[in-house]
């Protein structure tokens, strides 16, 4: 079994400092976000297969597969993901919170926490 110890970064407390989010909010648009890059990673693997079964290459299929996907959890990425403001925290009455904006190639989904 790997023991992996290395410490998301960046922490909770930056992440939550001067009330950018509070942890609620985090969770939720963490959980969301490690669903969006999960999918991507299906899309691509599957796009990856089709290429192998096709033959039409004959690279391995972690060749074919972003290093990003393939050496990173999917939280990891998206905690990332938010750090970097490549995935936005939208609250409810937020312009455009109501409706997810469709997903452009050189845009990154935006997160909203669920309303109960």
């Amino acid at each position: 079994m790997i023991n992996d110890n290395r410490m998301i970064y960046p922490p909770i407390p930056e992440l939550t400092e001067k009330g950018k989010y509070n942890r609620y909010e985090l969770v939720i648009a963490v959980a969301k976000g490690a669903r969006t890059v999960t999918s991507e990673y299906l899309e691509m693997r599957e796009n990856a297969e089709r290429m192998i079964n096709d033959r039409e290459t004959d690279k391995p299929l972690l060749s074919l597969i972003d290093s990003e996907y393939r050496d990173e959890k999917a939280v990891r990425i998206a905690i990332s993901r938010i750090h970097e403001g490549k995935y936005r925290i939208r609250r409810p009455g937020e312009a455009g919170a109501e409706e997810a904006p469709e997903e452009a190639p050189e845009e990154a989904p935006e997160e909203a926490p669920e309303e109960a």
